[in-house]
This record gives C-alpha cells, sequence and structure tokens, in this order.
C-alpha cells in the first residue's frame, strides 16, 4: 500500500485508489491512495509550521539519524531491491545496485551534514571596515519541494531528502506516481532510524498535486528531477524562489580511431540498456570513427547478444521493461521513424508487453527522434565519423548537455573535446553513463540548472547569513 504521509500520519480513508501492477507480468503489487487538493495545503501548512522545529537539531543529531538511516538500508537491501524490481521492471542486479548507491548516498549525506563550514571576513579591507569583523554562516533554507522520477525510485529520493536533512530543512516530496509503493518504504525506514516525523510531507498526486505545491509561497526552493516539459511548467508557476533543475539527456559517446575497441564496445552495450535505457546519461549516440565502425558495430551486436531479456527479479536478467507498456509503444514508434529515415537496424526492435530488445540501429540521420531527442528507452545509435571536430559537433549539436564519453589513447583530443563541448560532465575511457554519488552531477543548456551530490546539493539547500562584529576604536 503506497499513501500519502501529512501531519506526521499515513493518510487512506475517502481518497482515490489506483491498483499498482507490475509492468512485467502485469499483476497487482499493491494500491496507491491519491491526496486531495486539501492534503497538499495540509502539507504545505505543516512543513512550513516545522521548519523552525527541524532547524534546531544539531548537526551532529542530523548526521546520526542519515547514517542510522544508511546502516538500516544496508539490513533491508535485498527487500528494497526486489520490490524496486517489482514496481519498476528494473532487473535485480540494477537495484541491489542502486540500494548499495543509496546507503552511500545516506552516509555522504550524514558526512555533510557536519560540513556546513562559514567563514571570517577581516574589514579592513576597506577604509570603512577598520574596527568591522563578518562572519558567515551556512543555515537552512527552510521547505524543500522535492519532486522525483520514475527511473532511480530510491536513490534519486535520497539525494533529495538526504542533502535537504542535513541542511536542517524540511521536505515536502512528490514522488513519481509509478513508484510509490518504494517512496513510501523509504520514508518508514527514516522514520525508524530516528527521523523526526515533521521533517518530511509526502504527498502521492499527478500534475496537479504539483502544480499546487511549486507555485506555493512556503515553499523556499524547489529541487526538481524529471523532464524539460514539466521543469518549463514548473518554471511558469513557481515565482520567486530558488530552483534546481536535473532535466533530460541524450547523451553522446565518442570512439575514436585509436581506442580499445573490446572495452569501448562492452561498456557501451553495458550501459546503453541498463533500466532499459531509462537513465538521462545513458549512452543513446555512439560516434564512431569510420575507419574503425564496422569492428566497433560488429563487436557491440556480440555484446548486446549476450544480454539477457526476461524477469526482472531472475538474478541473471540484464534487462528487464519499460516503466510500463505505453512506454514500449513510443519507443518501438521511434525506431519505425528512424528506418523510415533510412536506418539500420542490426539488432533488435522487437517488443513483448513493456519489454524491448535492445536495439542497435546504424546512421539513422540527425532529425530523427532516436538522435535529436531523448530515447529513454533501449535503442542505441551508431552514427560513423571522419574527423574528432566533425563528431564533437555532432555530438554537441543538441538542446542538452549533460554527459559525454570519449574513447582515445591521446589524452590531448580528449580535452580538446571536454573544453570545446556545452556539457556538465565528460568521461574518458568511459561512456556517458557514469556517475558517482559523491561528484558534482548536473547538465547545462536543457540539461538543468544546479548540481547534485551530497556536498553540492546540501549547499544549495542553504543559505549564506552574514553577522558582522563592530567594535570600538
Amino acid at each position: 500500500m503506497a499513501s500519502s504521509f501529512i501531519e506526521e500520519a499515513w493518510l487512506e480513508a475517502d481518497r482515490s485508489q489506483t491498483d499498482i501492477m507490475n509492468p512485467y507480468n502485469g499483476e497487482k503489487i499493491g494500491v496507491q491512495y491519491t491526496a486531495t487538493q486539501a492534503d497538499v495545503e495540509r502539507a504545505l501548512e505543516a512543513s512550513y509550521q516545522s521548519k523552525k522545529e527541524i532547524k534546531k537539531i544539531t548537526s551532529y543529531e542530523r548526521a546520526k539519524i542519515l547514517k542510522n538511516a544508511a546502516a538500516i538500508l544496508e539490513e533491508r537491501k535485498e527487500a528494497f531491491a526486489k520490490l524496486i524490481s517489482s514496481e519498476l521492471g528494473k532487473p535485480l542486479k540494477n537495484t541491489m545496485d542502486e540500494v548499495d548507491r543509496s546507503i552511500e548516498t545516506l552516509e555522504l549525506s550524514a558526512e555533510e551534514a557536519k560540513r556546513l563550514h562559514g567563514e571570517t571576513i577581516p574589514g579592513d579591507a576597506s577604509s570603512r571596515g577598520m574596527n568591522a569583523m563578518a562572519s558567515t554562516y551556512r543555515v537552512p533554507i527552510g521547505v524543500v519541494a522535492a519532486i522525483t522520477p520514475f527511473n532511480a525510485p530510491l536513490n534519486l529520493v535520497c539525494h533529495k531528502i538526504g542533502p535537504a536533512f542535513a541542511g536542517g530543512n524540511v521536505t515536502i516530496l512528490k514522488p513519481a506516481p509509478q513508484t510509490t509503493l518504494i517512496a513510501t518504504a523509504l520514508l518508514q525506514l527514516l522514520f525508524d532510524a530516528g527521523m523526526p516525523k515533521n521533517a518530511i510531507n509526502m504527498v502521492l498526486g499527478g500534475v496537479e498535486a504539483g502544480q499546487q505545491i511549486v507555485s506555493d509561497h512556503r515553499v523556499n526552493v524547489i529541487s526538481f528531477t524529471g523532464g524539460i516539459v514539466a521543469s518549463k511548467n514548473i518554471a511558469s508557476l513557481a515565482g520567486i524562489k530558488k530552483q534546481l533543475y536535473e532535466l533530460g539527456g541524450n547523451a553522446a559517446t565518442i570512439v575514436h580511431e585509436d581506442a580499445d575497441l573490446v572495452r569501448a564496445a562492452t561498456q557501451c552495450a553495458k550501459t546503453g540498456y541498463s533500466n532499459s535505457g531509462q537513465s538521462c546519461i545513458s549512452v543513446q549516440r555512439i560516434y564512431v570513427h569510420e575507419k574503425v565502425i564496422d569492428a566497433f558495430t560488429q563487436k557491440l551486436v556480440e555484446e548486446v547478444g549476450k544480454l539477457q531479456v526476461g524477469n526482472p527479479l531472475d538474478p541473471a536478467t540484464d534487462v528487464g521493461t519499460l516503466v510500463d507498456e505505453q512506454a514500449a509503444d513510443r519507443v518501438m514508434l521511434w525506431i519505425d521513424e528512424a528506418v523510415k529515415l533510412g536506418a539500420e537496424v542490426l539488432h533488435g526492435a522487437e517488443k513483448n508487453g513493456a519489454s524491448v530488445v535492445p536495439t542497435i540501429l546504424k546512421n539513422p540521420p540527425q532529425k530523427a527522434k532516436v538522435v535529436c531527442e531523448e530515447v529513454f528507452g533501449p535503442i542505441v545509435s551508431v552514427i560513423p565519423y571522419s574527423e574528432l571536430d566533425e563528431a564533437i559537433e555532432a555530438a554537441d549539436n543538441s538542446e542538452f548537455g549533460l554527459q559525454v564519453g570519449i574513447f582515445t589513447n591521446q589524452i590531448n583530443l580528449a580535452y580538446q573535446l571536454a573544453q570545446e563541448m556545452e556539457i556538465g560532465g565528460v568521461i574518458i575511457n568511459g561512456t556517458s553513463n557514469f556517475r558517482l554519488d559523491h561528484w558534482p552531477y548536473g547538465g547545462v543548456k536543457n540539461s538543468g540548472i544546479g548540481r547534485e551530490g551530497p556536498r553540492y546539493a546540501v549547499e544549495e539547500l542553504t543559505e549564506s547569513k552574514m553577522i558582522v562584529l563592530r567594535m570600538d576604536g
């Protein structure tokens, strides 16, 4: 069962219900109770009223609670991983990794709770400040509206709540409607770990609930992970408040003529189809030097052919389902469009329910959706180039700018790419799909504003306060 948590209580009665279905086998695995407009108002007011009390919790105590939460999640790792696999269709080997990353994210957030450092600034740098001294402090920002997507439903919520609480804030959480069971389980775990129940309010609902939250003056900052359409809607409603966006991508990886082709193909196969490609940095476009494209493509097809598609709860499964069958239907339409525009199917392009067989397309044109938009599905396109400048220009020809990968043995060429591209992160001798949770993560252009990673998120979710001492003299 999944229900909203408002005013320190789980809400159930007299609310509309939605069945929660396993996307792999279509079985009912739970029920979701949707919050009403009045419920959202109560959550907003409760969050606003609690912020002064939560602010008083010491850094030591906040760190202790987050560390305890990480320890409990370690104990419940398998149960959480199976719940994500059942609710999302993500393979167990990927969800076990997601739980590990979530444990690390909570631990990192606990460490950052003790690192809210300021500085002292002498006044005598100014002729008017000979007898003055300023000190700066990091203080809570207040109420954090956290809106999360379905594709990493545990770790991305931890990336919101962990830093928010580490900074002394109250969180009002709206998780993706597709993955509310895991959000419910995480909240219960946090309370078991000792987190005050008035530190979080959770609202289960759709677009209307989100709009009500982001437009409210009692919210101090919006931290949103999702798509560009939703982010533009949020921006139009938010008014004067801080807004942080972790948005989409159509990530490119460049394979130069001097690259280790076996390594490149193996990594592209592994990171292009994990979670059925439902990742903002999933390998989507692979630009390969024309001299090695045939050898690379042959190895890529071989490696992708080894991937096991099937039951997400089977430990041997590499690729499970998309979030639902409608998403799979959309992916197939994009494949069909690319083929009509001249792309060649080298592998896959088959659908079974919410599952799509890992697909490799060769040389789709720039105008094909699989190239110029975010696929968010198990499709990788291989595109030839002759000069590195040509590859850089093609890879950068996107409304997004999240991460890019390059395989080459020439470090000067790798840094040429890194310096020329408008991008948030460059992975040298790796694919675009590589992220460690303590690193700054985020993009430019339509890939977002701000950075995640507990250290960087805590900075975003606190404010600098200055206190000045004027001395006699």
